[in-house]
């Protein structure tokens, strides 16, 4: 069975750091791009960072440059999106998507509030 699990989003205050982790069952994780979206309430979706299946390359939208990391660990067929000196702009559902092809996997998000 197919399964993506988003977690680790939370309340935090602003400059405060988060480490949101993708958990994939059913998956050989290795094969897929994996790429971290957000919604903000109101907004248009927006791509935040992405890591490749070939070389683990990265990218990062602009507005999270410097300040998100995303990594993979293939064995434990998890993603993680290490957040730090969060802003209140960062608030949205966050999702996890795999990409192989044109095929697209994603999970049910999870939120992320930053508010003092």
């Amino acid at each position: 069975q197919l399964q993506i699990v988003e977690s680790g989003g939370g309340l935090v205050q602003p400059g405060g750091s988060l480490r949101l982790s993708c958990v994939t069952s059913g998956f050989s994780l290795g094969d897929y791009s994996i790429g971290w979206w957000r919604q903000a309430p109101g907004k248009e979706r927006e791509g935040v960072s992405c890591i490749s299946s070939t070389d683990s390359s990265t990218y990062y939208a602009d507005s999270v440059k410097g300040r998100f990391t995303i990594s993979r660990d293939n064995a434990k067929n998890t993603v993680y999106m290490q957040m730090n000196s969060l802003k209140p702009e960062d608030t949205a559902i966050y999702y996890c998507n795999l990409l192989k092809g044109i095929q697209q996997y994603g999970g049910q998000g999870t939120r992320v509030t930053v508010s003092s």
